[in-house]
């Protein structure tokens, strides 16, 4: 274990979304459209209102997606509004934190949903003015569980040295739907994605600043076997086609529990002593498989219900909003943050409020 005065803390939390903000009435009639033989059969309809989503934020007014786009299209839309929102968020994050750019030692950019070469971190590096002997850390492909790797990674630097790391996320999942493409992947993922993004600084706790807002105790990574078909991307023509293949709850109640044993186990921690819980909302059936494999109380998962709720699904960035809609209540002790993704994979973050 770290000793106290080398655990990484973490200074500030920022969230953001792009401008267009859309209710989920208005996307489901759009999918009438999008999805013309699905929508000859009402009830498929349904997975709109059972989603639990009542709004959710796009990187284009909502007729944008109504026309076939190529996949150059759709990308060069996610470089323009992911420079834009992580120059914005990474600004205010660094403000919160009371840091100039030059003062950072690492840049971590996570994203998953759009392609960028020179990546993110260089933009970044150059529009905030941050010194261009920083470490860059791009990390791309982790999907939902990018959210809790990357503050994992983040935390990592800063007991490597790197004693003030900025930390973005930004997710553009609205500009992966594929028109003309009636599968079931399709059609959910139409229900439930949208666009967001974090920015957060993680420092070593001598370095001046705010009050942290938590310590980082620490993490685990688990990558489960023979799951490559789970969740991920097929890329084609059109873009980055989403692909859902297995019953995701049922991994949750099969494996979650013995899984976050090992994690807190593994830092010397039991579940008996977590008080707060940051899971990323990949949907309610989702949250709901977590609740019953850690037999958590009623109310437990609010936080990420109410973000859900507000947003929708955002990839790597949703757990970001969880954590920061947790911290509004003014949590004390132990937590641990939570987020499944592509590989399958399960990434845990131990926390200290």
């Amino acid at each position: 274990m770290s000793s106290a005065v080398s655990l990484p803390v973490l200074r500030s939390l920022v969230t953001g979304t792009p401008p267009h903000q859309v209710a989920q009435s208005e996307i489901k009639e759009a999918a009438r459209t999008l999805f013309p033989r699905m929508a000859a059969r009402p009830h498929l309809l349904d997975v709109f209102g059972n989603a639990q989503i009542e709004s959710r934020a796009l990187s284009r007014p909502l007729e944008w997606y109504l026309e076939s786009r190529g996949f150059g299209e759709k990308n060069a839309v996610f470089i323009e509004q992911a420079r834009a929102l992580i120059t914005r968020l990474g600004a205010e994050a660094l403000a919160r934190a009371e840091l100039r750019p030059t003062d950072i030692d690492a840049v971590i950019v996570v994203n998953t949903s759009g392609l960028s070469t020179p990546s993110l971190d260089a933009w970044l590096i150059e529009s905030l003015g941050i010194s261009r002997h920083a470490a860059r850390l791009p990390v791309w492909g982790l999907g939902c569980a990018g959210g809790a790797a990357g503050l994992a990674r983040a935390a990592d630097l800063v007991r490597a040295g790197f004693k003030r790391v900025l930390y973005v996320a930004v997710e553009l999942c609205s500009l992966t739907l594929v028109k003309g493409d009636e599968s079931k992947s399709n059609f959910v993922g139409t229900a439930l994605f949208s666009d967001g993004g974090a920015a957060l600084v993680v420092t070593s706790p001598d370095v001046p600043g705010p009050p942290p807002l938590l310590s980082l105790r620490g993490a685990y990574s688990t990558l489960i076997e023979n799951s490559e078909d789970i969740m991920g991307w097929d890329v084609v023509d059109d873009g980055l086609k989403v692909r859902f293949s297995r019953d995701i709850p049922s991994l949750v109640r099969g494996m979650m529990r013995g899984n976050v044993a090992e994690a807190l186990a593994a830092h010397g921690w039991t579940q008996e002593e977590i008080i707060t819980f940051i899971v990323h909302p990949g949907g309610v059936k989702v949250l709901a498989a977590y609740e019953e494999a850690l037999d958590l109380p009623v109310g437990a998962l609010d936080s990420s219900r109410k973000v859900l709720r507000d947003h929708g699904n955002m990839s790597s960035a949703t757990v970001l909003f969880v954590l920061d809609e947790a911290l509004k209540a003014g949590p004390q002790g132990k937590a641990l943050l939570s987020a499944m993704g592509p590989g399958f994979s399960a990434e845990h973050v131990l926390l200290e409020f």
